[in-house]
C-alpha cells in the first residue's frame, strides 16, 4: 500500500506567524495532536505538536534541563530551547526540518520514518506543497479496513503453496522442521520446533494467509543437543 491510499487530503494547517494560543487553540477545537506550518505558497515548513507546547512558562512547566545531561548542552542549544519554550509564533516553537513524505512512498517507509523520528504524523508533499497528511491513526484504520476485507477464495493446494513459501522466506523458521497439510482451508503443521516463540510465530503466519480458516499445530520440541 501506498500513502495516497490511506492519507487525509483536507489537511489543517497555521501560517508561521499565527500565535502559539492560536495554534493550540485550533488543536483542541479540531481534536487533533499536530498541525503542520506552511508558508503562502503551501511549502512546509514545520510541524507544531503537543509536544512542543508543553513546555512552557504560562503553566510553569519551562524548566530547564537538570541532571549530569545539562553540562553538555552548548550555549546554541540552551538558546534554542528558550526560543522553543518562550516563543510566541509558530515558527519559533515548530520543529523542523519536517520530515515529509511523497504520495507514492510505501507504507513501510512511514512507519520506518515514524519510528526513526519518534513522530505521529508525516506531511504528504506533492510538486512541493503540502498535499495531505498520514499519521499512525490513518495506518490504524488501513489495518482495521484491510482485516474486514473477505478472505480471498483459494484452492488448498494454492494455499499450501503461499504457506510453504511464506516460511521459506522467513528466517526465524530456518530451524524449524515443518510439513504443511491443507484441508477445507484448514492447515495441519507437523514437525518440531525450537521454541514457544517460534511455534507462536508458526501460527500467526499461517493464520494470516487469506484463506485459511483455521490452524491446527501438531508439533513437538527439537530435543537439545
Amino acid at each position: 500500500m501506498k500513502v495516497a491510499d490511506i492519507m487525509v487530503r483536507s489537511v489543517i494547517s497555521v501560517r508561521p506567524d499565527a500565535s502559539v494560543r492560536e495554534v493550540a487553540s485550533l488543536m483542541l477545537e479540531r481534536r487533533i495532536s499536530g498541525v503542520p506550518v506552511v508558508d503562502d505558497a503551501q511549502r512546509v515548513l514545520g510541524i507544531v505538536s503537543e509536544g512542543d507546547l508543553i513546555r512552557r512558562p504560562e503553566i510553569e512547566t519551562d524548566h530547564a534541563p537538570s541532571g549530569w545531561l545539562s553540562l553538555f548542552l552548548s550555549n546554541e542549544e540552551r538558546a534554542r530551547g528558550f526560543v522553543k519554550s518562550h516563543g510566541r509564533k509558530a515558527r519559533e516553537v515548530m520543529t523542523q526540518p519536517a520530515i515529509c513524505v511523497a504520495p507514492d512512498t510505501p507504507l513501510t517507509d512511514v512507519v520506518r520514518l515514524m519510528e526513526r523520528h519518534r513522530v505521529k504524523r508525516l506531511p504528504v508533499v506533492e510538486q512541493g506543497k503540502l498535499a495531505g497528511l498520514v499519521t499512525r491513526a490513518d495506518l490504524l484504520r488501513a489495518l482495521v479496513a484491510r482485516q474486514a476485507d473477505p478472505p480471498a477464495a483459494a484452492s488448498d493446494r494454492d494455499l499450501r503453496h503461499r504457506i510453504v513459501s511464506i516460511l521459506r522466506d522467513e528466517a526465524w523458521a530456518a530451524s524449524a522442521m515443518v510439513h504443511v497439510q491443507v484441508e477445507n482451508g484448514v492447515a495441519q503443521l507437523w514437525g518440531t520446533v525450537e521454541s514457544d516463540s517460534q511455534l507462536e510465530a508458526l501460527i500467526v503466519a499461517v493464520r494470516g494467509v487469506s484463506g485459511v480458516r483455521d490452524v491446527q499445530p501438531h508439533l513437538g520440541r527439537t530435543k537439545a543437543g
